[in-house]
């Protein structure tokens, strides 16, 4: 027989607190089987299940995505409409996280400037960081949408 375990010693195994994996219960992302009492019994399978979603949530995903893009399925339940959906979805994610990465880059790049032209103030490093800000002020100017620059044309 299969060995089960209470929703104390799921939190205390993963670390997860019980209010973490009643809401997950609750919004059927994983639904351990219940006693005649009603309590949660969690299988190895669940087990794995909820330090998927951890791993997932770490990699930035929210529980909606997971949710609705990883139905935790057996392997010869999977399909290959479904592999192609996940795939156009995790290739889609993996898009935005370069584009927060180039973002992270940038600032870290203005950061460093910033803090390299205050510990050695001159007019060549004020220079870099002016350039710097004024290409980087180019940037956002692109991405940003319509309204923001009509009001801002006449200063």
């Amino acid at each position: 027989m299969e060995k089960h375990y209470s929703i104390q010693e799921v939190s205390q195994m993963l670390g997860i607190s019980k209010d973490t994996l009643r809401y997950y219960d609750r919004i059927g992302i994983v639904s351990p089987s219940r006693e005649d009492n009603r309590y949660r019994r969690y299988s190895k399978e669940d087990l794995i299940h909820v330090m998927n979603i951890q791993i997932m949530q770490y990699a930035d995903f929210s529980l909606d995505e997971i949710k609705g893009k990883f139905g935790f399925r057996k392997l010869e339940a999977i399909d290959s409409a479904y592999c192609e959906e996940v795939l156009a979805f995790l290739d889609n994610k993996n898009a935005e996280i370069l584009k927060k990465i180039d973002h992270l880059e940038r600032v870290r790049q203005l950061l460093n400037l910033a803090a390299e032209t205050l510990r050695d103030f001159n007019n060549e490093s004020d220079q870099r960081l002016a350039q710097f800000v004024r290409e980087l002020y180019k940037d956002i100017q692109k991405n940003e949408k319509p309204f923001f620059k009509e009001g801002c044309d006449e200063h």
